[in-house]
């Protein structure tokens, strides 16, 4: 006996509905990958490529919040290499980074060397070093460093008491930008602990040979433990470097980028063009101009590290 049209319906679309389930679920069991990344996917494509492509469209436009977006070709970056406070700003900024970067990676290498011991306490004194890492970016940490250092700030302060007369730290243009630049130093607790864990993970066995063979603790270290972690000192001097062109936080809070543009950073000036002067086009123009310049500092980090830097599963090298 026949079905009726409406059991042959019916069973059709119970056949399909199984047949898409099973589908859904193929494609769910091949992409679940996928499915876990797809929320970062978003995110990224939002809120990092498109105002990145965005941003490089801009820097040849005179986009400007008020008047809207007229194209001006390269004229921006004419601007910039005739603009003589982008120029200084430049020079501030690598004079920034170049004083930071070797500081801050010596000073938290030293640090790590002596964690690397086992002291009573040792884990407390861990904690505390790092701490500054943490806090460091934060406005309050800056707000702080400019009460101290101010021309009745806490510091001078304190030298009165033994009679001496501080300077005007950020009222000058020798020390202003050594101030910012003790801040950034203050906060090695994140390089320190990456230190730390390579010293860790240098084989004991070598210190042991060398001290048969009667070598000081001075040769030890500069010929056993910095050859070894040099994979990590090149990956804390890139990720460093590219953190000191960024800063940002510090002389906007501490100076706002005075004495006299002592303390502009590019990342300073890039802020007053968008959001004081609403000139967007010249921002990220500056802003393009300043991913240029890390990129070829990388660069150069990355072509020289073939002569410096120990990869042990490399044949050596």
């Amino acid at each position: 006996m026949p079905l009726p049209d409406s059991a042959l319906i019916l069973r059709k679309n119970c056949f399909l509905s199984e047949r898409m389930g099973k589908t859904m679920k193929g494609f769910v069991r091949k992409n679940t990958g996928l499915l876990f990344a797809l929320p970062w996917l978003l995110g990224f494509v939002l809120f990092k490529a498109y105002p990145f492509l965005t941003s490089f469209y801009y820097s040849f436009t005179d986009y400007n919040l008020m008047r809207g977006i007229t194209e001006t070709g390269i004229m921006n970056y004419t601007e910039i290499f005739g603009d003589r406070d982008m120029m200084k700003a430049f020079g501030v900024t690598f004079k920034y980074a170049f004083m930071t970067v070797p500081l801050k990676l010596v000073f938290a290498l030293f640090i790590a060397y002596i964690l690397n011991y086992n002291l009573r306490g040792i884990r407390w004194f861990r904690t505390a070093y790092y701490i500054p890492s943490i806090l460091g970016g934060s406005v309050a940490v800056s707000v702080l460093w400019k009460a101290i250092f101010q021309r009745n700030g806490i510091l001078n302060n304190f030298l009165l008491v033994f009679g001496i007369e501080g300077p005007s730290w950020l009222g000058s243009e020798n020390w202003a930008l050594f101030v910012i630049c003790l801040l950034r130093v203050w906060q090695f607790g994140s390089a320190m602990v990456i230190f730390l864990a390579a010293l860790k993970g240098v084989p004991t066995d070598l210190y042991e040979a060398a001290s048969i063979d009667g070598a000081s603790k001075r040769t030890m270290f500069f010929r056993i433990t910095v050859p070894l972690i040099t994979p990590v000192i090149f990956y804390n001097l890139v990720t460093q470097l590219c953190t000191a062109f960024q800063e940002f936080n510090g002389p906007f809070v501490i100076t706002q980028g005075g004495p006299n543009g002592a303390t502009t950073l590019i990342s300073l000036l890039v802020y007053n063009q968008a959001f004081k002067k609403f000139n967007m086009g010249m921002a990220s123009a500056q802003a393009w101009l300043l991913f240029l310049v890390v990129g070829i500092l990388s660069g150069i980090a990355f072509v020289s590290q073939k002569k410096w830097v120990y990869y042990s599963d490399e044949e050596g090298r």
